[in-house]
């Protein structure tokens, strides 16, 4: 899933990857190496984009090898939250 975020600082969109998530069974096989390529495609191909983000768990260090591989860097932020109930 793509959300989409507008940027006051770099004057454009920036795509947010969501719920990103490959089954276990069908890990190591490319999927999200594919699906993350054509999305920089249609990003590209798009004026009105300036970068893609997306979350991953502080431990997952597997997730934080195939989003470097694929040239995404680590964001100089950190999230901070308040859970309602």
């Amino acid at each position: 899933m793509i959300t989409f975020e507008w940027s006051d600082w770099r004057n454009g969109h920036i795509w947010w990857l969501q719920s990103v998530y490959i089954d276990e069974d069908y890990r190591n096989q490319k999927i999200f190496s594919r699906l993350y390529k054509y999305i920089v495609e249609l990003a590209r191909a798009r004026k009105d984009v300036t970068g893609l983000r997306l979350y991953v768990e502080e431990h997952n260090e597997a997730a934080k090898r195939v989003y470097k591989a694929l040239g995404m860097k680590k964001a100089p932020y950190e999230i901070y939250q308040m859970d309602l109930e």
